[in-house]
């Protein structure tokens, strides 16, 4: 009998991880035990991932607020920057800033506007417009846009970030001034020296402020890049794709995260005797049409994974077929004929046309996107989720 189920993605749960826990050996008896449960076969080519905040909890890879603050007092000795583009949020934003704050001893925090990188809106477009501000030049001080908007809060969260960060800046004992634009030169007349935290643009900001010559470039990728005081830290990330633990701790991105999942793929493969894909995911790389929040704070949706799903997807649009080459068929004839056509399909689709309206991007950000609505932030109890069809067409 045909196979009429294509993809399927499972929640696994686990235990509740903790520090030192041995996490390549939780996910695979998770996993295991899930197949038994439910009487699932394992194939070759599923896909068995598991949420960053795990493995980062499992290796213990926390930062402190003082810690923080230490390394910000060493790159900064002087104690007075430019802080630009941070993301509004509490859970991934906030403790960074309280421990940028607390080694620091006057920042110039500038925003993006009307939203962060990630799509969190402090004001509309159309309000924006209305006041005739030109969002690519005009650089606001906060009593103009208070002037100009008032206190407007997160439509989300109820917060005005504005008075949040620039109030928890002052906690810390440290002056701050608020200014809002969006070309990070803006900041060099304030001050020389600067800690851009936008993340998928930091490469180009650090550009344009080394060029426009500011004397310290720095980004949130630049602290806590080494341990501090005992602590945890990223090499290659530093603070970026760090969320909140408490209130004085941060769980950093997790790191060296190659050698679990090679590790295991391979005691999957001794216990199942298929060659199954293992990925380590963060942020799904998918946006919200409602909020507009584009819901990947992470660095990378995916810090480690196995070889086999490194690529992008190389398929053919059925509806394409079925309207195109094919449309004088139908039934069976026209099932036979767009499965033959799968079968010899090109091994690189790229530019033709029977591939348009596939979604041309990395196997790893739309697995990890998946495998993020899977499972969830909240109490669903599944870090482990396991995949099975992914990779399977029409004709398999």
């Amino acid at each position: 009998m045909e196979r009429l189920i294509g993809t399927v993605s499972r929640g696994v749960r686990a235990p509740i991880i903790r520090a030192g826990d041995d996490i390549a050996g939780i996910v695979v008896s998770s996993v295991l035990k899930a197949a038994e449960s439910e009487n699932i076969a394992f194939r070759d080519r599923d896909v068995v991932a598991v949420t960053e905040a795990v493995v980062a909890r499992a290796q213990g890879n926390y930062a402190t607020v003082d810690q923080i603050a230490a390394d910000v007092r060493a790159k900064f000795p002087e104690g007075e920057f430019g802080l630009i583009f941070p993301i509004l949020s509490r859970n991934r934003f906030a403790i960074c800033l309280k421990g940028i704050a607390r080694g620091a001893k006057k920042i110039i925090l500038m925003l993006s506007y009307p939203s962060d990188e990630v799509g969190n809106h402090l004001i509309d477009l159309d309000s924006l417009d209305e006041a005739g501000i030109d969002t690519t030049r005009d650089v606001l001080t906060e009593a103009r846009f208070r002037d100009l908007f008032g206190v407007r809060k997160h439509p989300f969260t109820g917060v005005d970030y504005i008075s949040y960060y620039k109030e928890l800046i002052e906690s810390q004992g440290c002056e701050a001034e608020v200014i809002l634009a969006n070309d990070p030169r803006a900041i060099l007349k304030y001050t020389d020296a600067v800690l851009t935290c936008d993340i998928h643009t930091r490469e180009r900001s650090k550009k344009l402020l080394k060029k426009a010559g500011a004397r310290i470039v720095l980004g949130l990728d630049d602290i806590m890049t080494a341990p501090v005081d005992g602590s945890g830290c990223n090499e290659t990330y530093g603070l970026l794709g760090s969320n909140k633990a408490t209130e004085e701790s941060v769980k950093l991105f997790p790191h060296n995260c190659e050698s679990i999942v090679e590790r295991i793929a391979k005691e999957l493969f001794e216990a199942t005797g298929k060659k199954i894909e293992v990925m380590i995911y963060g942020d799904g790389a998918f946006k919200d049409p409602v909020g507009k929040i584009w819901e990947l704070a992470d660095p990378v949706v995916s810090p480690a994974h196995t070889a086999g799903l490194v690529g992008q997807p190389n398929e053919v649009k059925l509806k394409y077929l079925a309207d195109n080459q094919f449309a004088d068929l139908s039934g069976d004839a026209l099932k036979a004929a767009i499965s033959d056509y799968i079968r010899h399909k090109d091994s690189d689709l790229v530019g033709n046309m029977v591939s348009q309206g596939t979604t041309p991007r990395r196997l790893t950000d739309l697995i990890g996107s998946l495998c993020d609505l899977t499972s969830g932030s909240g109490d669903k109890g599944t870090p482990i989720v396991w995949i099975q069809g992914y990779f399977d067409n029409y004709t398999v």
